[in-house]
């Protein structure tokens, strides 16, 4: 079983990158000002992994939008579920449970397309 976080973790810090493609805009969501301007190195995925997990975000952001922000908030841009929480004016528990529902959603979404990831032996439990 893949430990959904780190997979996560590891597609946030690909699509991050600066060779990545993928852009994200720093406004969106409502995050405007709550963004960390960090160049810490991160755990990174292959594109093809990278490239399969986006293809589940897409569904998800066509699914639950607001979820999908919450994922790319906090994976993508690195910022704490304590600050989503903050700047949603919703208590972190809620947030936290709303992100372990799009979680839950990406590693379902994972599971249907039964494909094995580059990463799988690094992420398993």
């Amino acid at each position: 079983m893949r430990d959904i976080q780190l997979v996560l973790e590891r597609w946030g810090g690909w699509a991050a990158s600066d060779n990545s493609g993928i852009d994200y805009s720093p406004i969106a969501a409502g995050f405007k000002g709550l963004l960390p301007q960090t160049g810490k190195n991160r755990l990174s995925c292959t594109d093809d992994d990278a490239l399969v997990i986006e293809g589940c975000m897409a569904r998800l952001k066509n699914k639950k939008p607001y979820e999908h922000s919450l994922l790319v908030a906090h994976y993508f841009y690195d910022v704490s579920k304590r600050k989503i929480a903050k700047a949603k004016k919703k208590d972190e528990k809620l947030i936290r449970i709303e992100i372990q529902m799009a979680e839950g959603f990406i590693d379902g979404c994972l599971a249907m397309l039964d494909v094995r990831l580059d990463m799988d032996e690094e992420v398993s439990a």
